[in-house]
């Protein structure tokens, strides 16, 4: 094989960014050169596309692989005739709403742009900016829920902040069109995790080259155009190759100049699609990596950002190697569960969640104070998702003292603006203080009766008090114990307990009944 001999040199040559030159791989998907190539790759696209009346859904990130699939689908509907442009093409990008802001605020710009050309032009492209529903965005269920920071073993917001709001989008074109073709700017090249997905994908039947059948959504295609271009291939095409909406591919290179060159976040719609944290493209709040490298450079590179040094501080502090002390011993539930025969340590304390919604609305305040002007009115979290952490603090967890417009007043100098909520709640702040010096700084104790008292004010009032025992019944299991080694302790010994009973008893939560009915009450 021959190696193409086409190579552009890409990057405004000014003292800012250096010129890059793109030489063209070995394995190359241009060898017969890169206009052939994408004159083939857009008329088999513009072929798909009236094969039959299936809406396409483009996945768009913003960044150099999906940017590339999506200008070869505006050609090609660009060569087809105005009468038979017959389906929608829904364009998708996700936004966690923790993008890296210079990021999402390209793609905000991008988005805006395209659709407004596609209009000027008549072509029938859609775009659409996705994100997650508020109970499943990150800051909820971190500071709300005291989900801990994610981790490999404990990748919590992939789930709900990528994948489900992408795959909620397919599956509603599903239900209207009852099929539909996800194009996405997958490679082969990208890792060799990819490439293997992409194999077990193919090796489940093809429909045609590049057409493959979605294995976690039903009733769905994926397209592939660009699967065997490499890295240098994506540049090539993205300099030579104008920008079929208007918007600036020289302005992308720039800003992945400014970062590190780990690649960007595709469209996540399954689990098995690697995480983007260490890339420019993905979340600020990200602690799947060591560390976020691409908003350190953007920082580091270029003084206009360094107003982001908040964030990355931030980012940092949510990183910790342990955080035990931080969260509480008991899980979610308020069970007692052992590793190695020490518990398994659940959410964040009330406290360490105070103290997160604190630097985090301590982080915006600085931003909005000594930021540039183009950033005077972020928004790290918005007033939906405030009200919701108050909602589960308040009652979920019954912590009525209902300390968030505090914090927030506290830390952004501001007044809180949500609805007020005294009139009902258990005690007042007065006394929500005098029952803590009550408990003499036992916090599982002070837990356990501000709970109890929570529950019977809920009941009061109700002419069927159905489920207050269960109710009260659970708080006095989650308060039982005097301190975490006391709650140790006695998971240990149930634990002996059941493994002694295990031959002729069956266990049940709390209790071991024998198989003659003698019951034996186990250590809760």
């Amino acid at each position: 094989m021959t190696t193409s001999p086409e190579t552009v040199t890409t990057g405004p040559a000014d003292r800012r960014t250096k010129p890059v030159a793109v030489g063209l791989t070995r394995r190359s998907a241009f060898v017969d050169g890169m206009r052939a190539a994408v004159d083939a790759l857009v008329d088999e696209t513009a072929r798909l596309y009236l094969e039959d009346d299936v809406p396409w859904v483009v996945g768009y990130s913003g960044g150099k692989d999906s940017t590339a699939v999506l200008q070869l689908v505006w050609l090609a509907l660009s060569r087809i005739p105005d009468g038979q442009r017959r389906k929608t093409v829904y364009v998708i990008t996700t936004d966690t709403l923790v993008e890296n802001p210079i990021v999402a605020a390209w793609v905000g710009r991008s988005l805006d742009v395209l659709g407004e050309t596609a209009v000027a032009q008549g072509l029938p492209i859609e775009p659409h900016r996705l994100t997650p529903a508020v109970e499943d965005s990150f800051w909820v269920n971190l500071i709300g829920r005291g989900y801990p920071a994610p981790r490999p073993k404990f990748r919590w917001c992939t789930e709900r902040l990528k994948i489900k709001p992408s795959n909620n989008f397919i599956r509603s074109v599903v239900r209207s069109h009852g099929e539909a073709i996800l194009v996405l700017g997958v490679r082969k090249a990208e890792s060799q995790a990819r490439a293997k997905t992409m194999a077990a994908a193919a090796a489940a039947g093809r429909i045609r080259d590049r057409l493959s059948p979605n294995v976690s959504l039903p009733n769905s295609l994926v397209y592939s155009p660009i699967e065997d271009w490499t890295n240098d291939d994506v540049w090539t095409f993205l300099m030579q190759v104008d920008n079929p909406w208007g918007y600036s591919n020289r302005d992308l290179l720039t800003l992945y100049q400014g970062a590190s060159s780990d690649g960007e976040c595709p469209l996540v719609v399954d689990s098995t699609t690697p995480s983007c944290g260490s890339s420019r493209f993905g979340c600020w709040t990200c602690t799947l990596v060591d560390q976020d490298k691409s908003m350190t450079a953007m920082i580091t590179n270029d003084a206009d950002k360094e107003w982001m040094s908040p964030l990355l501080e931030l980012r940092n502090a949510l990183d910790l190697g342990d955080d035990r002390e931080l969260r509480d011993f008991r899980r979610m539930n308020g069970r007692v569960q052992l590793f190695n025969d020490e518990p398994i340590h659940g959410p964040y304390l009330q406290s360490a969640r105070h103290d997160w919604l604190r630097r985090l609305l301590a982080a915006q305040t600085e931003i909005r104070t000594h930021g540039p002007e183009n950033v005077k009115d972020i928004q790290l979290i918005t007033p939906a998702e405030l009200e919701e952490i108050r909602r589960i603090w308040v009652v979920d967890k019954h912590e009525f003292e209902d300390a968030l417009p505090r914090i927030y007043e506290e830390a952004t100098g501001q007044s809180y603006t949500g609805p007020e909520l005294s009139e009902r709640l258990a005690l007042g702040r007065t006394e929500v203080e005098i029952l803590a010096e009550l408990c003499a700084g036992d916090r599982v104790h002070f837990e356990m009766v501000r709970e109890l008292l929570d529950v019977e004010q809920r009941h009061r009032l109700m002419v069927r008090r159905s489920g207050l025992f269960g109710a009260l019944e659970s708080a006095l299991h989650k308060g039982f114990y005097d301190d975490a080694e006391d709650a140790a302790a006695r998971a240990r010994r149930r634990k002996e307990k059941l493994a002694e009973a295990a031959e002729d008893a069956e266990a049940i939560p709390g209790w071991l009944q024998r198989r003659d009915e003698h019951e034996v009450e186990a250590t809760p």
